[in-house]
């Protein structure tokens, strides 16, 4: 594209969006070349559009005006388009302008700075003049509200502040686009004209709007794929047999209420008709191309060889398809050239406004009675029910599909369900934003082999395990392990940590499909249990006891098991069930059954041996079992743990009692919804990130800003798309300027001094007071007390040269050891603080007690940033070793008051400054009053681009 040499084209402002109505759209700089582009734009618009616009009747845009609105310089100047299918819908543009209104411009020649945003002085314009065009055809849509999230979000990249836009008061819409987005604003009113003015630095009610439109609309893309009124199969083969005659043959199956077409280019001319002996019903239709077809297309599938979805990509965006279901393969899991092939389908499937499941996807299914899809590969549309289910995997899909309607004896049915394949385009997080406020679905499942924006989905997960259950199985956590298929970006943090992330959120993560079938049938099921207490009963007093220790090692709080004997009858688990769902004493019920041995079979039948009776012994249990229930009237969750007794899973299936064939399997998916509900109580009282005065920010940034100029190396790169990448290099901080920044947040590092000999360390002894410690800080022996590289509580001066001369005696020379002297610290427990930045994740705060706990065996902890007091509270007692802060084996608790400030002082500095991208305070001392910071470190890097903060874009991987 033609751009003046000084200003290169930002490539980084391109975006696909989705609107209000589910379609998408590419929002991109404006170029020279787009003269033709806009002028047909332009013509397309109404005349009052134009008038609003302009202020008086503007009919036509003069060679003048064209040129105008295509060059910008990408500074002062910037225009944005929406665009779809190629052309534009809708334009904006700023100018900047000084305090008179007047045109103004930043300067000769303005760069990036190192942390990543547009140089200004004091005496540089920081205001501009802002104005939006839309096509009338696609007013309404959202486009406006779009395009002033990005071209705010490029306003503050180029050293804008604040915006000034003058409107017609008639012009209603355009107001409304402004007042609703959010900002703080000024509004005045003169000459017959409303002149609004806004800051553009970010607020929560700004970013509050932004993500309600962001769910509505991605919300509303997905229901557009799962609603359609017509659906399109093509590569539908003319005789029985193929993928897309199966698709068909599974959509006509299923009862789909809509219309459905058959399309391959390979019947006659005029079309055909499609019919038995493997199609249900009358017939179908068949054409040749989807434009034959001549009525609206809303969903097709598409089921042809990858060399030729192009054309029929084509064919549908330009016929008005709304989505597409890709289920042919040979995209990214086939290699790179795959790979780009897939991209290139994501950027024509978008640049038609069409969103896509798949490519490589087994389909994806609503059992709506209005509805009826089942666009899949499954033969057959499960019942309808109250769970979603999401999949990145067909085989896993259809094993999940099986099992939930066989362990729900075929009546726990599914709301909607989705494997999405390669899921280039539609993921995880936009069936999230569905199911939120979906009616018809009360728990979400989830199998996922990737997770494309970390940050996105912890927070779109968290509001919806708000509202209902969120169970997750992760596949591929091992690093590099991912699908080749799913091209996203990676992540450094450890599976571990992922799962801490994740139970932050709220989301029930477990670690193999049979939990999360298992988890589900519980919640969909069951009320949620109203604490750990579990009431165990049943007619075998072995599996009682198994049932009582599982409970214990899930950190449940089960009663005495009540042996029922094994002459119990039907009417004796009625009773003791009934009792235990009104006492008070137990939050839910765990019933045990094997079947019966006894000689008195009456009420079983006279011969029990017998298939018929043997599945009237599980009937007539599970009669009593649902008689119990209705009769209990407290809300409290019931699963029963049975050994072969036939006919009573089915028998419980219609009023969603769970069974399970293994007591560990019964009680592991209660003590899920245990924690679920107890997280879903705390959830209802958000803790708080609190205010410190102490707190100097803006000193911060600006010793920030100075340390990059000295510490950076001159990588001036645009800020690239979120989560594209890695962390721009990173650069460690001298010690003094470490503790210095620290210092601004209230973190005070006890001082330490060089004691490269041993006159240097009584010196330095002197200067600190005794008692010292002595240490060296080589990389191979810091913090290695048990190397002999930590001397402590050295009262005297012939102690610390003594030490000293042992040190480079035994270890080293003193130039390789690095030794220094520090004050000694009160005794207490020895911990370590770590915050990180991960491209996808975001901030991460982490703790542990320092040396072999964490290091050894992984015992950390870790939330995102900004941590609340409650998470702060919540972290350092949910590491296993936490009982050594709290008095374990009589010793003196430790000050953790003091540590969970700690905490949340670097969670707030990581937070107010990304550019701080590593801290790491190793050890901390916390004793029984206060804490010491003994050793810290921080690194430094240019501001990276926001994860989840910035204008709402799709990913483009």
């Amino acid at each position: 594209m033609q751009t003046t040499p000084e200003h290169a084209y930002p490539a980084h402002w391109e975006a696909d969006v989705v609107l209000r109505d589910g379609g998408t759209a590419q929002i991109r700089p404006i170029t020279p070349d787009d003269a033709q582009r806009l002028v047909r734009f332009y013509e397309q618009v109404s005349d009052e559009s134009k008038y609003y616009r302009f202020f008086a009747p503007y009919p036509r845009l003069s060679d003048r005006d064209v040129h105008r609105f295509t060059h910008h310089d990408y500074v002062d100047r910037v225009g944005l388009a929406a665009t779809v299918g190629g052309d534009f819908i809708a334009t904006v543009r700023y100018d900047r302008i000084d305090a008179d209104g007047r045109p103004a411009t930043s300067g000769p020649s303005p760069t990036a700075t190192l942390n990543g945003r547009f140089a200004t002085s004091p005496d540089i314009a920081d205001e501009a003049e802002v104005a939006f065009l839309v096509q009338d055809a696609h007013q309404g849509r959202g486009v406006a509200s779009a395009l002033l999230e990005h071209i705010a979000a490029v306003a503050r990249e180029r050293g804008i502040r604040r915006f000034a836009a003058e409107v017609l008061p008639a012009n209603n819409k355009m107001i409304k686009v402004f007042t609703d987005a959010g900002y703080t604003q000024q509004r005045s009113f003169e000459d017959g004209v409303v002149r609004l003015e806004f800051d553009l630095e970010p607020t929560d009610r700004s970013l509050a709007v932004q993500r309600g439109r962001e769910q509505r609309a991605e919300a509303r893309s997905v229901q557009r794929l799962l609603a359609p009124r017509s659906v399109a199969v093509i590569g539908t083969s003319r005789r029985p047999g193929g993928v897309g005659r199966t698709v068909l043959r599974n959509l006509l199956a299923g009862g789909f209420t809509g219309r459905v077409h058959a399309v391959n280019h390979a019947f006659p001319e005029g079309g055909a008709v499609l019919g038995a002996p493997d199609l249900p019903g009358p017939g179908v239709q068949a054409h040749r191309f989807v434009h034959d077809i001549g009525e609206q297309v809303d969903l097709a599938v598409v089921a042809v060889p990858a060399e030729h979805v192009p054309a029929v990509v084509a064919d549908c965006g330009e016929h008005g398809v709304q989505g597409l279901v890709v289920v042919s393969s040979g995209y990214a899991e086939s290699g790179p050239a795959g790979r780009e092939r897939q991209r290139e389908l994501v950027r024509q499937a978008r640049s038609y406004g069409m969103r896509i499941i798949g490519p490589n996807a087994f389909g994806l299914l609503n059992t709506a009675e209005a509805v009826r899809l089942n666009a899949s590969l499954s033969p057959e549309l499960p019942r309808a029910g109250r769970l979603g289910l999401f999949t990145q995997s067909g085989a896993i899909g259809i094993a999940l599909l099986s099992g939930l309607y066989r362990r729900g004896a075929g009546q726990i049915g599914l709301s909607t369900f989705v494997s999405a394949g390669n899921r280039a385009d539609v993921s995880g997080n936009d069936f999230l934003q569905y199911w939120h406020d979906d009616p018809d679905t009360d728990v979400v499942l989830m199998y996922l082999e990737s997770i494309g924006n970390p940050r996105k989905f912890t927070r779109l997960a968290r509001r919806t395990a708000a509202v209902k259950p969120v169970v997750v199985v992760k596949g591929a956590r091992h690093t590099g392990s991912a699908p080749t298929g799913h091209t996203v970006p990676t992540t450094r943090i450890p599976d571990a940590t992922v799962s801490a992330l994740l139970r932050q959120a709220g989301v029930i993560r477990v670690g193999t499909v049979t939990e999360l079938a298992d988890a589900g049938l519980l919640l969909a099921g069951q009320p949620l249990p109203a604490g750990p207490r579990v009431a165990i009963l049943g007619n075998s007093e072995s599996l009682g006891l198994l049932t009582y220790d599982a409970c214990l090692t899930e950190r449940l709080r089960p009663l005495r098991p009540r042996d029922l004997t094994t002459a119990a009858t039907p009417d004796d688990y009625r009773t003791a069930v009934a009792a235990a769902l009104a006492d008070d004493i137990c939050d839910a019920v765990v019933v045990n059954a094997i079947p019966w041995v006894g000689e008195d079979a009456a009420w079983a039948g006279e011969d029990a041996a017998t298939e018929a009776d043997r599945l009237a012994e599980g009937r007539a249990l599970a009669a009593a079992l649902r008689q119990a229930v209705a009769d209990g009237g407290a809300a409290k969750p019931v699963a029963v743990v049975h050994l072969e007794i036939e006919g009573l899973a089915e028998a419980l299936g219609a009023p969603g009692i769970p069974t399970y064939p293994a007591a560990e399997r019964a009680v592991r998916a209660l003590a899920e919804a245990v924690r679920y509900a107890q997280w879903r109580r705390q959830a209802a009282e958000p803790g708080r990130v609190p205010e410190y005065e102490d707190i100097e920010e803006a000193a911060a940034g600006a010793d920030i800003d100075a340390l990059l100029g000295v510490a950076g190396d001159g990588d001036t790169r645009a800020p690239s798309e979120p989560g594209s990448g890695p962390v721009p290099r990173s650069s460690p901080l001298a010690p003094d300027d470490a503790a210095r920044l620290l210092a601004r947040y209230g973190i005070a590092v006890r001082p330490t001094l060089p004691a490269p000999d041993p006159d240097a360390a009584a010196a330095a002894a002197a200067r600190l007071g005794y008692p010292v410690a002595l240490k060296t800080t080589a990389p191979h022996l810091r913090h290695r007390a048990d190397l002999g590289g930590v001397r402590l509580d050295l009262t005297t001066e012939a102690e610390l040269r003594r030490a000293h001369q042992e040190f480079t005696d035994h270890l080293g020379k003193a130039d390789e050891l690095r030794p220094v002297v520090q004050a000694m610290a009160p005794r207490g427990v020895d911990t370590v603080v770590r915050a990180a930045i991960d491209p996808a994740a975001g901030a991460v705060l982490s703790f542990g007690l320092a040396g072999a706990p964490s290091e050894l065996l992984g015992d950390t902890a870790h939330r995102l940033v900004p941590v609340t007091d409650r998470d702060a509270a919540e972290l350092i007692r949910s590491i296993g070793t936490a009982p050594l802060l709290f008095g374990w084996r009589g010793s003196q608790p430790v000050d953790t008051a003091a540590l969970e400030e700690l905490l949340l002082r670097v969670s707030r500095l990581v937070d107010d400054h990304p550019e701080v991208v590593r801290v790491e305070l190793e050890p901390v001392v916390v004793a029984p009053q206060g804490l010491t910071v003994l050793g810290a470190s921080v690194s430094l890097a240019p501001r990276p681009a926001p994860a989840d903060l910035g204008p709402r874009r799709l990913p483009a991987y």
